[in-house]
Order: C-alpha cells, then structure tokens, then sequence
C-alpha cells in the first residue's frame, strides 16, 4: 500500500475532528508539518500541534504484530532531530493506519529528548484492532508509557483527555479500569473509579468514560437512521444523535431506543417543545408557539419549516432501534404536550 502524503494524512485528521463533532480553525499553512489547530468545543477552545505520519507494518521476526511510525523531517536542535512541544497548547503525535482506519496515538513526554537515527515508535496490532471494534484502546509499552489506539470519530475524547490518559501508564489501577472502560463503558461505575484512583487521574478516566459513552451513543443512533434526520430527511452529516429524554434526567439511558437522528435544526426544535412525536410516530408541530412566534413576528421561513416536516418520523428497520414507548410518553408529559 503507498503511503498517504502529508497534505492527505492531515485531512483525515481534520476529517476524525469533524466526526466527533469538534469545531477547528488550521492556524497553520495547508500541507504545513507539523500542523497547528485551534480546537473549539462548546464554550472553550484550546491549541493543538499535530505530527502525523503513516503507520506502517513493522516487520520484526521477534514482533510480528508491531506497526510502527517512521518519524522523519522533524528540526535538528542539539545534535539530532526533536518534538518540539506547543507552548500553552497540546502537541498530538499520530500515525495512521490506512489498512484498519484508526489512528495511533502517542505520549510525547516521554520522547522530548534528541531521537536516535532512523527514530521510530511503535503499538501493536491486537490495541488497533480493539480500537477498530470499541473506539478507543490504551496499549503498554513500559516505562510507564502508553499509546492509544483510535477510530476517527472518537478523537474528540482522546483530545480532551490526552495529558492524564497518558498519564495512566504510571498506574495500574488506572490502566486496568481504562481498559475495562474501552471494552465496556458500562461495565465500571463512576464509584469504583473514585474508590480506586488517586484524585489527578479520577476526572481524566471518568471524563473519558462519558466521552465514550457519548460517542457510542451517536454512533449507535446515526447507524440506525442511517444518517438521516427522521423529521426531513436531511443528511450532509449535519444530523446530531438526541436523546428522547433529556440525559439530565435521571432515568434517561443511553439506549438506541432513547434515541433519534434529529438534524440541527428540528433537533433545537424538539428539545424546545416546537415540534414532537407520539406513540405511533406521528409528528405534531405547536401551534400555539407558532402563534405566539408569528405575533412577536419571529416567523420567518414558518411555512418552509412546517413543509419540510414529514407527517411521521422515519424509524430504523430494527425495532429494536426503535424509539421507546415509554420514553416517548414520559418526555411529552413532562414538555406538557397534550396527544
């Protein structure tokens, strides 16, 4: 397999960042290595530096599961070739396996130092086969290092976390829990996570774990609607995954059967009481908000929303998949809609 120019490796960067619904500006010139981005998510935003390079199949006799990048044209400081850390930001060094589709991820802390000739790092096939199959997998390389393995649409929650997450190669308790939390993120409760860890690495492994969590979550929904908002129709991976009812509320769960595939604007429209649906899928719109909105004259484009609303929603093949009955009814009482 050839491998992937610069410019390309960079782009599927950009693509992962789009897939788990991070927001970014490049700071630094197309095709420029390492490249510089400015990460948006939510109300904060931090700076990341990106080194990335192809992940290839080590070859080794003794190790015939190693992949490997080959790390080349980085500056000569010091009589060899070195990372060179962003200040106040994050640097992420990555290598992409084109064959699997995941990404290797490691700690650069533990090579700041000058890296030796031909310099390479290394993971091993069976983390970037479970990151193929669970989103996120850590693999120990001793000497307190770990890498991860990851599927593009779960960067988002190894950006986020990625200092203390490195960290845990220093612990194994944490490591043992991460590993449980990248297999099932149900299987370990936010209890034995406190229990069991030190105070610096609790927030890292819990945050990750409703990352997970979270992605899991999409993943599962936006499959079973096919990609597809189930009001209009609309795709263009402008569809977020929404909870039927609200994940504040104490019994919401992250089942798919709590799920929709709402674009972004019925999906403001729905967690606003503006539209919904009942028990047989059927969609009501609310006529007297959109009363009280034609009378403040906050209507614009009122008609276009009301023709692009199916008359029902579309629901996965799977009834499984399906939205719950009993979700469905508990979220209308508590919106005060009245079917």
């Amino acid at each position: 397999m050839p491998p992937i120019r610069k410019t390309a490796l960079l782009s599927i960067f950009e693509a992962s960042l789009r897939r788990s619904n991070l927001d970014f500006l490049r700071l630094s010139e197309e095709g420029h290595h390492p490249a510089a981005y400015q990460i948006i998510k939510d109300a904060g935003s931090f700076r990341v530096r990106v080194y990335i390079w192809n992940l290839t199949f080590g070859g080794r006799v003794a190790l015939p599961d190693e992949w490997r990048i080959q790390v080349t044209g980085l500056p000569e400081i010091g009589g060899g070739q070195r990372f060179v850390p962003e200040v106040g930001g994050k640097t992420v060094i990555l290598g992409w396996c084109e064959a699997l589709r995941v990404f290797a991820a490691y700690d650069v802390n533990k090579h700041l130092g000058i890296l030796g000739g031909s310099p390479s790092i290394q993971i091993r096939q069976p983390a970037l086969e479970a990151a193929r199959i669970n989103g996120l997998s850590p693999h120990f390389k001793g000497e307190d290092e770990v890498a991860f393995a990851i599927k593009p649409a779960y960067m988002a929650a190894y950006l986020e976390n990625m200092g203390e997450l490195h960290a845990c190669g220093s612990s194994e308790e944490a490591l043992n829990i991460l590993h449980q939390i990248c297999e099932d993120p149900e299987s370990v409760n936010d209890q034995e996570i406190v229990d069991q860890l030190p105070e610096p690495r609790r927030y890292a492994v819990v945050s990750t774990k409703k990352a997970l969590r979270d992605a899991n979550f999409k993943s599962r929904v936006l499959t079973a609607y096919s990609n597809a908002c189930s009001m209009c129709g609309m795709q263009l991976r402008l569809v977020d995954a929404a909870h039927i009812l609200p994940a504040a509320h104490p019994d919401s769960t992250d089942e798919t059967s709590n799920g929709i595939a709402l674009c972004a604007v019925h999906h403001r429209a729905y967690d606003r009481g503006l539209v919904t649906f009942d028990t047989r899928y059927r969609i009501h719109r609310n006529r007297l908000m959109e009363d009280e909105l034609t009378a403040a004259t906050l209507d614009g484009r009122l008609t276009d929303f009301q023709e692009q609303i199916f008359p029902m929603i579309e629901v996965p093949p799977n009834r499984v998949d399906r939205p719950s009955i009993a979700f469905i009814e508990r979220v209308n009482i508590l919106r005060g809609w009245r079917l």
